[in-house]
Order: structure tokens, then sequence, then C-alpha cells
């Protein structure tokens, strides 16, 4: 089994470790050796768990695993990645059981698609992209680096999606649509035209409500 390292402790961390759990109950595969985080880590909620916390995200630079980045906000894990890569570590691709991937697809290391998370044929998924719960993206599109679709988020063909892009929960990309890099689509909102790289946008049809400073999310 692949000794692997979850990077980050929060929320987002512990229900990347239920998908570690669910790919080892169906074919053993990875030894979670614990935690690594920078911030304030609720010690009952990991022991709980039965999940040791290794120390700050350094302490990950001496550790012979594999580690997945288990952080919501797009740009965090963007600079967690920078911080990483040059350490001995690799990432680790994690699809839950319950997800699917269809034909055709080209997958970057540290993608993790969470359970009923659905790619279609002809998609191209960029480096540490995060699918959660039901979010779908479908025919012919190109998703970049550092991705978030939160819980049911739904990207239609043909879509171009930047680096660093946030879609929030139930968020819409209708198709052909291109949304730039470090854009922030707000819950619920439906894309129907281009949206420039560095903004928020919100509502139906969503609208550009100014620069992002990206969520606050763990």
């Amino acid at each position: 089994m692949t000794p692997l390292v979850i990077v980050g402790a929060g929320g987002h961390g512990r229900e990347t470790l239920d998908i570690v759990e669910a790919i080892n109950t169906a074919e053993p595969t990875f030894e979670v050796l614990g935690f690594v985080d920078d911030g304030d880590v609720d010690g009952d909620v990991l022991r709980r768990r039965g999940i040791e916390l290794l120390g700050p995200v350094e302490a990950l630079r001496t550790i012979e695993a594999a580690h997945v980045i288990a952080v919501g906000n797009s740009r965090t894990r963007a600079r967690l990645d920078e911080q990483i890569a040059p350490w001995p570590s690799e990432p680790a691709t994690l699809i839950h059981p319950l997800a699917s991937v269809a034909s055709d697809n080209r997958l970057g290391t540290g993608v993790v698609l969470a359970a009923s998370a659905r790619v279609t044929t002809n998609v191209t998924l960029g480096r540490h992209t995060h699918l959660n719960v039901n979010a779908v993206v479908s025919h012919d599109t190109i998703v970049g680096d550092h991705v978030t679709l939160s819980p049911g988020a739904l990207v239609n063909g043909n879509v171009t999606l930047g680096n660093r892009v946030f879609l929030g929960t139930g968020a819409v990309v209708t198709p052909s649509c291109r949304v730039g890099d470090e854009a922030v689509i707000g819950a619920g909102a439906v894309v129907v035209a281009d949206i420039p790289a560095g903004v928020t946008a919100v509502g139906v049809p969503a609208r550009r409500t100014g620069a992002s400073g990206g969520p606050s999310v763990a």
C-alpha cells in the first residue's frame, strides 16, 4: 500500500479522508500516515477519526509518502503545491469508487473526485483540481490547475475554466463559456457568457461584482 499524507486537517481534509477510506474498501491502496497543517486543528475531531496530526506542512519534506492537498480554497491549494513540489513527495490522484470517469479523458496529478462526481468524455482536468460531491464536467471541456467545483456544480460541454477558478455550490456554467483565471462563481450562479479573470460573479445570469479575493473555505 502507498503511504499517504493528507495536507489540510479541516473539513475538506476529513472529507478527503473519507474518499481514501472508500478507495481502500474497494481495493486496499493507501496507508494514511496522518495529516499536516499549518493552522489551528481540532484535535478532538481527528482523534475521533483515529488519525494523527504529524505537524506543520513542512514536516512532509522528510516523510516518505505520497500526498494529497485537501484544501478547498483554490489559491491556497496552488500555493501549497508550489511549496511542496520541490520535495520528494509525489501527489496522489484520488477517485471515489462512486465517481465516474468516462472515455478519452486526461486527469492531472493530484486530482480528487468525490462521491458521485462525474466526468464525461474528452475532458481535461488540471493539476490538483477537485470535484466535490455531485459535481459534473461535461464533454470537450478544459479545466485548469487548482480548480474547485463545489458540491452540485455543473460544467456543460465545450467550456474552458482557467487556473484557480472556484465554482460555488450548485453553480452552472453553460455550454461554450470561458471563465478566466482565479474567477469565483457564486453559489447557485448561472454563467451564460464569458467571465473575465480575477472577478467574482453571482446571480442568474451571473454578473460581475468586482475583483476577487477568493472565497474563505477550509
